[in-house]
């Protein structure tokens, strides 16, 4: 017997020291950002990366427990056993390495690390695996293999120490009790030791700098735990009483537009609108130059001719939440996505849906999979009457990864908007852009930089498409409103949720404006766009709780955006970026401490808005 409890004892033991391994590779894997740690603070990531190591080794150790508990008293062959065991130590090896290599390759486009948010966009494996290059895709097949190949090398003996032995009953007794005190130990390692609080990623983090924390969380845990756990816990981001979150968040809510207080901007408030959503087309790729050149010569013009907002901010990192914030005026979750829960996606508020109650016309195009996160759900739920996506395009082009490129979309959708201007009635009609996502293969060649080249690609289509319809006579009573989804991660070293990684450019162009050449300084995120709109129109906004009039100064008014389990705040008096999980402020200025309760009121508000839908 005492053979079989060594089988669990090695199990924990050398489990742990397999997961502690993956320190030092992720520590290597990045080494740029690595360099800029000191030895303490790198033996920091390892030391404290052990409390999860060990509590992800006694998860992976509990089958192995239960197997040779049962094996007390059930008569399995010894040969079976073994066989079984190593079986388990197969799969095991293979899951725990598949996790430990997508998570290191995706968190140089994520910024933290693996858990449940991959799970939708698996759904759709084609579209998820179209952001992924070569360059990416070889370094992590190989970790796959050798730490798959490592963790089986070292599990596999254990399974041959396994012996069947003849007990009598008084030695069973004594072998289920010795069993049953190393499962209570085993237990007390996977709650992570003898605190009120469960083992939770936050326990690892001891920095502030995020990156350490990061590097310090074991990718295993993260994932397992938060794909096992509810992602609308009614216990989840409390901060507050209701009546005390009511309070706070009620002094930056929107949908509290007051009588004439918004300047009016369109000569007519009924023009045809056209909504333009940039794929990944943020600020530090927009404002780009090069030896001279613009990297996107025709945004900078449109955003000198028409209305430009110099301080929007994106609400999220990820498409799908981009979606929502623009087109239902709706902040971004922490983590969930709303379009995961198609049936709460439905009950949103939405421009499409407040325009066709006018009676405007609504559409959406986009040259990809528009299936990819429930997209088509949640658009025909919110309003929008027809969808044209690479299902329903067929053009004597090729496609990329993704679908269509923007240069033979953008002419289609061009002719389709003129189309739709000759109707009897006003129409709004969006397009999502294609071609500056990763992996930024595109027909063109300005620039050597792949992400800037994609990003002049798409700035060179959308130009041309605005001046077909600038030549056109129903520009007159037309208004275009370029936006983008989300920023994207240039210069490389810039991390998910920075600052300069969240500013977009809004621009407002057309010959529906009153006026143009007109900059302006508020502070604002997309999910402003909806009541700012509306309210040019004269139409109700009061459902859309998190949209601001931008034009509207009896409004407060601020950036808001979140990533995983962060949230980000910003207006003119100062800012706080927060990280939720570690429940420590990772930036501050100015009115640092009230941010910090005005953010968790808003992501309380968030939280429990969507579990009530």
């Amino acid at each position: 017997m005492r053979r079989n409890i060594s089988v669990i004892v090695l199990m924990y033991m050398l489990t742990t020291v397999l997961m502690a391994l993956q320190k030092p590779l992720f520590l290597a894997w990045y080494a740029a950002r690595t360099a800029e740690a000191s030895g303490e603070e790198i033996w920091g990531v390892i030391w404290n990366g052990l409390l999860l190591d060990s509590t992800t080794a006694a998860y992976l150790t509990v089958v192995p427990w239960l197997m040779l508990l049962v094996a007390i008293w059930v008569k399995i062959p010894e040969r079976v056993m073994r066989q079984l065991l190593t079986a388990y130590f197969a799969v095991m090896a293979f899951i725990s390495s598949l996790i430990v290599a997508v998570d290191m390759g995706l968190f140089r486009h994520w910024g933290f690390r693996l858990d449940s948010t991959v799970i939708p966009y698996l759904r759709t494996p084609k579209e998820a695996a179209a952001s992924v290059t070569w360059g990416d895709l070889w370094p992590t097949i190989l970790l796959f293999v050798a730490y798959g190949a490592l963790l089986f090398w070292a599990w596999r003996p254990l399974a041959k120490l396994y012996r069947k032995v003849e007990q009598t009953l008084r030695k069973r007794l004594l072998s289920t009790a010795t069993m049953l005190l190393m499962g209570g130990l085993l237990f007390l390692a996977i709650r992570g030791g003898l605190d009120t609080a469960p083992a939770n990623v936050s326990k690892v983090y001891f920095s502030d700098n995020m990156f350490l924390n990061q590097a310090a969380t074991n990718p295993i845990f993260s994932f397992l735990s938060s794909a096992a756990r509810s992602e609308l816990k009614d216990s989840d981001y409390r901060y507050f009483s209701d009546e005390e979150c009511a309070i706070i968040f009620s002094s930056v809510a929107g949908n509290t537009t007051s009588a004439d207080s918004s300047m009016q901007l369109l000569k007519n408030n009924r023009p045809n609108i056209v909504l333009i959503m940039l794929e990944s087309i943020g600020r530090t790729v927009m404002d780009e130059v090069v030896d001279g050149r613009e990297v996107a010569p025709n945004l900078q013009r449109l955003k000198r001719e028409g209305i430009w907002f110099e301080n929007m901010y994106a609400n999220s990192y990820r498409t799908d939440r981009g979606t929502v914030a623009v087109m239902s005026g709706y902040a971004a979750h922490p983590v969930v996505s709303v379009m995961k829960y198609p049936q709460k996606a439905h009950t949103l508020p939405a421009i499409a849906r407040s325009l066709q109650n006018e009676g405007y016309a609504t559409s959406f195009m986009y040259g990809g999979d528009a299936n990819f996160t429930n997209t088509i759900s949640y658009l025909y739920g919110t309003g929008v009457e027809r969808i044209t996506d690479k299902a329903q395009l067929s053009f004597d082009a090729p496609t990329n990864k993704w679908g269509y490129a923007d240069d033979v979309v953008c002419p289609y959708f061009a002719e389709e908007v003129l189309s739709l201007s000759k109707q009897d009635k006003p129409f709004f009609a969006t397009l999502l852009t294609l071609s500056s996502h990763e992996p930024f293969d595109v027909p063109y060649s300005a620039f050597e930089d792949k992400i800037l080249n994609s990003v002049a690609f798409t700035d060179d289509a959308v130009g041309k498409m605005i001046e077909r319809w600038r030549n056109s006579p129903e520009w007159n009573n037309m208004l275009v409103i370029l936006i983008a989804d989300h920023g994207m991660p240039y210069p490389s070293e810039l991390t998910t949720g920075a600052e300069e990684r969240q500013r977009i450019p809004m621009i407002w162009t057309g010959g529906a404006l009153e006026q143009s050449g007109m900059a302006v300084d508020t502070f604002c995120s997309q999910a402003d766009l909806a009541a700012t709109l509306l309210a040019q129109m004269g139409i109700a906004n009061e459902d859309f709780i998190f949209s601001h009039d931008i034009f509207d100064n009896n409004q407060p008014h601020y950036a808001f955006w979140t990533w995983n389990n962060a949230f980000g705040l910003k207006d003119n008096e100062g800012k706080t970026i927060y990280n939720l999980t570690g429940d420590k402020t990772i930036q501050s200025e100015g009115v640092a401490p009230v941010y910090e309760q005005v953010g968790k009121a808003i992501v309380q508000t968030i939280h429990q808005d969507i579990r009530k839908r």
